[in-house]
């Protein structure tokens, strides 16, 4: 007769032992989307920063990168809840030039008295852009005819109404100082300046500009406080999941991804507040960041939207009144393409006929690569705003570089193939 030993029961240690690794390693495989854009757009900004001699992280080339490109991110933060809800809006650039040249005949040509105030304009067009998106999601959501279709049209016909309203060919300025603050100011130092080098003076007495190190410290407080408010919420964020029995990412890897994004945060902090300090355009567009931010993580009707673009029938069977919430997101959308369109104008200071032209396909291009599917129900703020700047630090350093514009298309487009398979790459694996 024989006798069968069992083999002795490991330790609880060594198994939290073993199992440590793992749930690393697959925390990382899980969120190898999100921690993938911000290496990604560390790895390109560093070789941009090497490839220019340095001009990339120059504190004016900041400021103009920002400026330059924040109507993108403008857009793409409503472009994704178009694409998470199993849309698509290709009017975004038409529309924008349209609330430009609109804007601009408003201040400008027509004799409106004081409903030529810029920021009576600006509330004026945000409301009209909002109506356009009304109209064309009416369309999409009560008609169900495709948006593809629908905003193919919007993006001919404004286009055409934006030229027609400016002669054809001809630009409308200049625009008054008071607007083009909102992309090329920047915002006051209350706090006072803080002077750490003295800049040198010349032998006629007078400052030999760019001399000295002189610090913005307003913009340095708030840098801090977005810093300290943004490790806080996560680390909240992360107690929250563990306290309700979901599974969180793993301690390391948290820290890890808070000190980087954080040390990222505060050069680029410092970087602004030794030139003039935080962009007016920046602080907007920081505001808008944290509100969809909320909206898609906090409240119902972000929530809603997710369903409905994972699964339009099943969301409509719940409850979800997926009709009003289509027009909803076009209403959205078109409200932030008027505001993506006065930004532009107001960094032009003045209004020109290709304003906004082809910036749809940027805007579409930031989403997908920020991790949005093309099939809805996909896609995270964050993300798209990360895909936004990879977009424009592209734009940036290939200018700086002296590329052509051709071939900064095909780089572009390169970029955004890679993205798309990567994502299907990761689905069917999954």
């Amino acid at each position: 007769m024989s006798t069968e030993i069992s083999p002795a029961p490991k330790s609880g240690v060594a198994e939290e032992v073993q199992q440590g690794p793992r749930v690393a390693v697959s925390a990382l495989v899980t969120n190898l989307r999100e921690y993938g854009l911000i290496l990604a757009l560390i790895a390109i900004m560093v070789f941009f920063q090497f490839t220019t001699s340095g001009t990339l992280f120059k504190p004016v080339n900041l400021s103009n990168l920002v400026q330059q490109n924040s109507f993108i991110i403008v857009m793409a933060l409503g472009m994704l809840l178009v694409i998470v809800s199993g849309h698509i809006d290709l009017s975004v650039g038409s529309v924008a030039g349209f609330i430009g040249a609109l804007a601009a005949m408003m201040m400008v040509i027509w004799p409106l008295g004081p409903l030529s105030n810029p920021l009576v304009v600006s509330i004026v067009c945000l409301v009209i852009g909002g109506a356009i998106g009304a109209g064309q999601g009416y369309w999409v959501a009560y008609h169900r005819i495709p948006s593809f279709i629908v905003t193919l049209a919007g993006m001919l016909i404004f286009r055409g109404i934006c030229q027609a309203l400016l002669g054809g060919g001809s630009s409308v300025g200049p625009l008054p100082d008071g607007f083009k603050a909102l992309s090329s100011g920047f915002i006051p130092d209350v706090i006072g300046p803080l002077t750490l080098v003295p800049p040198t003076v010349n032998a006629a007495g007078k400052t030999i500009v760019g001399s000295g190190l002189t610090l913005h410290m307003t913009t340095i407080v708030l840098g801090l406080v977005a810093v300290l408010a943004y490790a806080y919420f996560g680390l909240r964020a992360r107690r929250t999941r563990e306290q309700h029995g979901y599974q969180a990412e793993p301690f390391t890897l948290f820290v890890i991804k808070t000190l980087v994004t954080s040390a990222l945060a505060l050069f680029l902090v410092y970087q602004f507040a030794s030139y003039k300090g935080l962009p007016i355009v920046l602080m907007v567009m920081g505001a808008l960041i944290a509100l969809f931010v909320f909206v898609t993580k906090r409240m119902t009707i972000g929530r809603r939207i997710y369903a409905m673009g994972g699964n339009a029938k099943a969301a409509q069977l719940s409850g979800i009144k997926t009709e009003r919430l289509t027009l909803m997101v076009f209403v959205n959308m078109g409200v932030l393409s008027a505001l993506g369109g006065l930004i532009i104008a107001a960094r032009l200071g003045q209004a020109v006929p290709a304003a906004g032209l082809g910036s749809e396909l940027d805007v579409i291009a930031a989403v997908f690569i920020g991790g949005a599917s093309a099939m809805g129900g996909v896609g995270q703020v964050i993300g798209a705003v990360v895909g936004g700047f990879i977009m424009g630090v592209m734009n940036n350093g290939m200018s700086i570089m002296g590329v052509n514009v051709d071939w900064q298309q095909v780089v572009k487009g390169l970029v955004l193939l890679g993205a798309v398979v990567f994502d299907v790459y990761n689905k069917n694996k999954g």
